[in-house]
């Protein structure tokens, strides 16, 4: 008997064989026609999300027909459905929440004290002000803020989409180090495999490096040069609405309660969202009872103003990646990382690479199934380069991340544009900053008290170890 990935047992009849690698080869066409299609969009005039929504469906449609039965295969889309759900109402209500602070003006309390000239210094503000941001919050919500913020800042223009794209990096790079920043250190954490001090300790430098170089390498561009001096003064002329400051309170305040609400409750960070969402409803409302000619500055007509086409080309984008990780796609791409590639920091650095590409959920869920805690301990080098590597490796292309893709559908950015002005630069904070983490573990005083039964066995053959016994 066999075992297909739903664990049922199946004889291994040469039938079943071909069958298995049709449907296969059909759910492996499917997706790289519509990552195409979602490439290629402003050639071919189609929109994104219509193509995200039309590949999500036929490749479940393969999937329920390869699977052992229709049962199955609708368990795994339920299962799947709830999951992806999470991450659309999360976004929704992030996006409402930030479109009501919009309205009122709040964030003219954050633009009126940036008074530089030099589109440099924005350049590394706003990097680094998400980089915090995103520690404490998730990167989605952080970039969904920042973008907010800079499109009430800056003008359309090239340098508001670079700086869209730095807070993208900027995202990524300050969700890694945090057991909350990021899902994918969140999940690692909340299984077991890293601690959250540790973790903080360990990926703090090579995350901030992951953003510094590319800061400094767009700093050297003449993109950032000359053209925007006058940024600054897009809201001079407008005037906060009444009670903006409370209303800018309030929802920064349901923002960063969201991760203590996850701690407190044990419920997923979404609930803790349309709470907040919830409670800024009821405040808008009653601050702006019986005032008719302010009905824009409620909830209503906020949710008539955010971006639902972008919220359906998420949708669309991670039920495909689901349908491929429900038919053992993803897994059998990671068992042949594990069985061509002897060291496993460079299957760490490859999954960060395949994120780039493919949603890194299911990536680090199928290395979480491929090694265990009696494998790789608590806190080893392994599970500290998945952290880092899967939430810093989404950079390098803006589909590479649920910031990417959130920027990607605030800002109309597309595929190339992306590809040409940003992803070498993200490459290069990538690579930086493992070389950055390695160089930290090769120091002996990093080492020092740490025992040989302490290191994976893996990490014991590299020379950095070797040269400490």
């Amino acid at each position: 008997m066999a075992f297909n990935q739903s664990g049922v047992g199946l004889p291994m009849a040469a039938s079943f064989r071909v069958v298995y690698r049709i449907e296969d080869v059909a759910m492996a066409l499917l997706f790289g026609i519509g990552y195409a299609g979602i490439i290629f969009e402003h050639s071919l005039a189609f929109n994104k999300s219509g193509i995200g929504l039309l590949m999500a469906v036929s490749l479940w449609v393969v999937r329920s027909i390869g699977a052992p039965s229709t049962e199955i295969a609708v368990s795994e889309l339920t299962h799947a459905f709830a999951e992806v759900s999470e991450i659309v109402f999360f976004l929704l209500g992030a996006m409402t929440i930030v479109e009501i602070i919009n309205a009122h003006q709040g964030f003219k309390l954050i633009t009126d004290n940036i008074t530089t000239r030099k589109p440099r210094i924005l350049l590394w503000l706003v990097g680094f002000v998400t980089f915090l941001l995103s520690s404490v919050l998730d990167n989605l919500t952080s970039t969904v803020v920042m973008v907010s913020l800079l499109r009430k800042l800056v003008p359309p223009s090239e340098f508001r989409r670079l700086l869209g794209a730095v807070v993208v990096i900027a995202a990524n790079a300050g969700g890694a180090w945090t057991p909350i920043g990021d899902v994918t250190t969140t999940m690692l954490w909340i299984h077991g495999q890293l601690s959250t001090l540790q973790t903080m300790k360990d990926l703090f430098v090579p995350s901030v490096v992951s953003l510094a170089v590319p800061l400094a390498l767009i700093s050297l561009t003449s993109n950032i040069n000359g053209k925007e001096q006058d940024f600054f003064n897009v809201l001079a002329s407008e005037q906060m609405a009444p009670r903006g400051q409370l209303v800018f309170s309030v929802g920064i305040g349901a923002l960063f309660f969201v991760p203590v609400f996850k701690v407190v409750t044990g419920l997923p960070p979404y609930m803790g969202m349309l709470l907040g969402l919830g409670v800024l409803w009821i405040l808008t409302d009653a601050i702006h009872n019986g005032e008719s000619e302010r009905q824009n500055l409620k909830v209503p007509e906020a949710l008539s103003r955010i971006d639902y086409q972008g919220a359906l080309f998420i949708l669309g984008t991670l039920l495909s990646i689901s349908s491929l990780e429900a038919a053992g796609i993803l897994r059998q791409l990671a068992n042949n990382l594990d069985a061509h590639i002897p060291s496993t920091e460079v299957i760490a650095c490859a999954i960060g690479v395949v994120s780039a590409i493919i949603d890194n959920v299911p990536l680090v869920a199928a290395a979480m199934g491929m090694y265990d805690l009696s494998t790789f301990p608590q806190d080893s080098v392994f599970w500290q380069m998945i952290a880092y590597c899967a939430g810093t490796g989404g950079s390098m292309l803006v589909i590479g991340s649920s910031a990417g893709v959130a920027f990607m559908g605030m800002e109309k950015v597309d595929f190339f544009w992306y590809l040409r002005k940003v992803s070498a630069f993200a490459f290069a904070g990538y690579v930086a900053g493992i070389g950055a983490y390695l160089a930290i573990h090769n120091l002996p005083i990093s080492l020092s008290t740490t025992s040989t039964a302490e290191v994976p066995a893996f990490a014991r053959t590299f020379p950095w170890h070797q040269a400490t016994q």
